[in-house]
């Protein structure tokens, strides 16, 4: 949900805040995901996740930093780092097709 606020992208946004409900996320989570460093809301797992988010969405002139990658290391085994690597690469190819399509929220591919 977090790329897809800072890729802009919509329907991607929209998608993800439901599925973060389904998921068991809180509306003060989903309220304030893009202010998560100072929410209080996030476990300091799901802080490391968004972080990952965050500097991934921003790839694209530097690395994920490595306080990032050892932050994952502290609360995220190999597989569940594999999960959120995929998971965040995924999101990107998702919010680059929808924003290349200009799909608007609450719709669905035909």
């Amino acid at each position: 949900m977090r790329r897809s606020q800072i890729n802009g992208g919509s329907a991607c946004l929209y998608a993800d805040a439901a599925e973060a409900r389904k998921a068991g996320a809180t509306d003060d989570q989903l309220t304030t995901v893009a202010a998560w460093r100072d929410a209080p809301f996030f476990t300091d797992a799901e802080r490391a996740a968004l972080a990952l988010a965050e500097a991934a969405a921003r790839i694209s002139d530097r690395p994920v930093p490595d306080a990032v990658w050892d932050d994952l290391l502290k609360h995220y085994d190999d597989r569940q780092r594999a999960v959120l690597i995929l998971w965040t690469a995924t999101s990107a190819l998702f919010n680059t097709i929808n924003n290349i399509i200009q799909e608007p929220a609450g719709t669905t591919w035909t």
